[in-house]
């Protein structure tokens, strides 16, 4: 097996043939070679080896086959990678006995496999020297075709074929830089498949996340990391469509790596970490408007614009915050196109590849899981007996604590037997009720702000109407208030801490 370290970048068609003409300061450069690469990604009917994180592929370059099987690692940078040479373009199971792939072949697999999707390109390949470091930049153009179907390649990887990873980091800064190259975190793989089953891009939810419990609590955290933000990365493209759901996914992705950082904390360096915890909360803060009026319109707005008494103030500003919502979706777009957004990618990925972890806190994962979450639980729980005292900024800060501990029990599930998980799921069920229930009171807040806004501000002619909306609209929600705030209270008298324990 080998480990490939690479990362893919997509750019502006028109920008690739200079790439290879850019030169670097510091860097020597290689003979380039161009290759034409036509590659065939078998899979079965109902796509066995994709569930199973596998891709079989044969690449003919020239006269010569070659089978290669991969597998996902925890890592974001890494993947597995077995090649063997073949003689024809059909694959050969049995000389992929050694890989990942092996537990799954049968001779029913064997009959099922099949063509999914092709990629063609022509690959123009340079090497570069830099420090001590060999990397190649590998230049695609071409296209994935999947029966009638097809949808172009216009991308470039640097592979690091030896050397020190903070080089290729540095390196693809710099085209970065000189490109307005941008990190793409989905493989030609998963490109294909998507043509192939006819689905545009649309927003991503949270892959399950599978610990080894051997590793030690830096090496889970760089695992759930690397989940956390894929999460978050690969709903920008739809984002950029004004896709809602995929503002919604990329702020839980965000909010996910928050809080991967937050339960991690004594197993992070600290000066790194500030840095990559400022940008991620900019972030957050350029989507929350989108997020906050799609919900507003949505779930309280339209259903009395259609329900509700009288209709000409509701309309009113429903129009006026339909106008909010293309305005902050146009600011969410704007961030996730900007130079300091494809800066965030690159820089949060090369910290948590290369973090360096304080050296006394490799405890395994097991034992620290159970104590993180015993620690929260106690804290929630105590907290939570003083709820109708609390204000609304100390509520907001329980809420964030029971979602803390939601995501934990979703990053740590796997460590426990099938046998316990019920008890995981009962316990992260009582505590969604109480995010829930103390988010729509944080809603409830932010909503007040907006629709006192749109009735001070509304025209001459509407200010009336849109008042008497407004003034609708927020008792609505507070007379909601009163029955969210029991239904969390009760909730949290009842939450137990685990008794089951990772094995």
């Amino acid at each position: 097996m080998s480990v490939e370290a690479e990362l893919k970048f997509r750019v502006a068609p028109r920008k690739l043939s200079s790439l290879a003409k850019a030169r670097l300061v510091g860097a020597r450069y290689g003979s380039r070679s161009h290759q034409n690469l036509v590659t065939t990604y078998f899979d079965t009917t109902k796509h066995k080896l994709k569930r199973n994180g596998l891709t079989l592929r044969v690449r003919q370059a020239g006269d010569n086959h070659i089978q290669t099987v991969k597998s996902v690692t925890s890592e974001a940078l890494f993947r597995g990678e077995w090649e063997t040479e073949l003689d024809g373009a059909t694959p050969d199971l049995a000389k992929a006995q050694e890989t990942p792939l092996g537990k799954l072949i049968t001779r029913k697999l064997q009959r099922k496999l099949k063509p999914v999707f092709r990629t063609s390109v022509h690959r123009l390949a340079l090497p570069i020297r830099t420090r001590g470091s060999e990397i190649e930049l590998a230049v695609d153009r071409g296209n994935i075709t999947s029966g009638t179907r097809s949808r172009p390649i216009a991308e470039f990887e640097l592979e690091l074929k030896h050397g020190n990873r903070a080089d290729l980091f540095r390196i693809a800064r710099s085209f970065e830089r000189k490109a307005g190259a941008e990190l793409d975190l989905q493989s030609k793989s998963e490109k294909g498949y998507q043509l192939a089953a006819r689905r545009r891009e649309s927003a991503s939810h949270a892959e399950p996340i599978h610990l080894d419990r051997k590793v030690s609590a830096s090496e889970a955290f760089t695992a759930i990391a690397s989940s956390t933000f894929r999460h978050f990365a690969i709903n920008a493209d739809p984002l950029r469509h004004f896709d809602a759901e995929a503002v919604h996914q990329m702020r839980v992705g965000l909010r996910r790596t928050r809080a991967a950082i937050s339960l991690f904390d004594d197993v992070l360096p600290r000066a790194s970490t500030a840095g990559i915890k400022e940008e991620i909360v900019w972030l957050t803060a350029e989507l929350a408007p989108a997020r906050e009026i799609d919900v507003l319109l949505k779930e309280r707005v339209r259903p009395i614009t259609k329900a509700g008494p009288p209709k000409r103030g509701f309309r009113a500003i429903e129009k006026k915050f339909a106008m909010q919502r293309t305005k902050a979706f146009k600011r969410a777009s704007r961030a996730v196109g900007s130079p300091r957004f494809r800066r965030l990618l690159i820089d949060m990925l090369e910290w948590i590849e290369t973090r360096k972890a304080p050296s006394d806190k490799e405890k395994r994962i097991g034992p620290y899981a159970a104590e993180l979450l015993d620690r929260r639980m106690k804290k929630a729980r105590k907290q939570g007996k003083r709820l109708n005292k609390l204000s609304p900024q100390q509520r907001h800060k329980l809420r964030i604590r029971i979602k803390k501990i939601r995501y934990a029990l979703d990053f740590f599930e796997h460590l426990y037997d099938s046998s316990d998980r019920k008890e995981i799921a009962q316990l992260s069920s009582r505590l969604k009720s109480v995010q829930s229930a103390l988010g729509a009171l944080n809603d409830f807040m932010a909503h007040r702000e907006l629709a006192t806004e749109a009735a001070l501000t509304a025209p001459k002619a509407n200010r009336r109407a849109q008042a008497f909306a407004s003034g609708f609209l927020v008792g609505q929600e507070q007379e909601a208030a009163s029955g969210l705030l029991k239904a969390a209270r009760r909730e949290l008298q009842h939450l137990r801490p685990l008794t089951a324990e990772p094995r």
